[in-house]
Formats: C-alpha cells, structure tokens, sequence
C-alpha cells in the first residue's frame, strides 16, 4: 500500500494525482489484458469447436471406412466361398467326365478283348478245319484215283 506525505488540508495532491494517474494506467492494462484474453478464449473456443467438428467428421469417416471394410471382407468371403463352391463343382464334373472317359475306355477294350477271342477261336477252327482237310487229302489214295 502507498503512503502519502501529509500536507496542510490532507494529503499531498500531487501524489495522489499521480497515484491515481497509476491505478488507471494499470486499471487500463489489465482491461486491456482482460480483453484480449476474452478474444484469445473466443478464438480458442472457436478452434476447438472448429476441431471437434473435425473429430465428429473423422470419426463418421473411420465408421464408414469400417463398414466399407466389414462389407468388402464380407463380400470378399463370400465370393471365396463362391469360387471355392464353383471349383469343387468343376473338379466333381471333371474326375466324373473322366470316369465316364475311362469306364469307356474299359469297355472298349474288353469289347476288343472278346473281339479278339471270337477271332482267334473262328481262326482256330479255320485252321483246324484246313488241317483236317489236308489229313483227308494225306489219306486219300491217289493211286485209286488214277486207276479209274
């Protein structure tokens, strides 16, 4: 606290004046503090709103950008499953188609092999037939026959 020298009536006017000139200066800073302060607090509140509208629309967009995600693993693994279905179907058809080539295959070759025995059997009796023929000629006697 000031102290003021004592004059006749009072204080001294000077010093008061000069006191008082002070207290106003320093009054004015601080409001002039004060309101900047207020204009600082203005823009800050303004920022953070300004950031928080951000954070509201990054947080929709990390929302989003997760159900676009769920969505393509889901679509992604359905049609996994899809091309996984579609290709055990193609390899069921291919190893049937394949039997069926190979039981063709089969009977083919067991018609040939029966083809072949009836050949062999109707050569055999051909053959035996020519040989039985040729013991007759063997057992024909030429000698009669040239006497007639």
């Amino acid at each position: 606290m000031k102290k003021f020298d004592t004059v006749f009536r009072g204080y001294d006017k000077e010093q008061v004046q000069k006191c008082l000139d002070e207290i106003i200066a320093n009054y004015e800073a601080l409001l002039n503090k004060s309101k900047k302060t207020e204009e600082e607090n203005k823009k800050l509140l303004e920022s953070i709103a300004y950031y928080q509208r951000m954070e509201d629309t990054m947080n929709r967009a990390i929302y989003t950008a997760e159900a676009a995600g769920d969505q393509i693993k889901s679509s992604a693994r359905k049609e996994a499953e899809s091309l996984v279905t579609e290709a055990r179907h193609n390899a069921n058809r291919i190893i049937n188609d394949a039997l069926l080539k190979a039981e063709k295959a089969q009977n083919h070759a067991d018609q040939l092999r029966r083809n072949t025995n009836i050949l062999k059997r109707r050569l055999r009796q051909i053959i035996e037939n020519q040989l039985e023929v040729i013991e007759e000629i063997d057992n024909v006697d030429f000698e009669r026959v040239d006497s007639n």
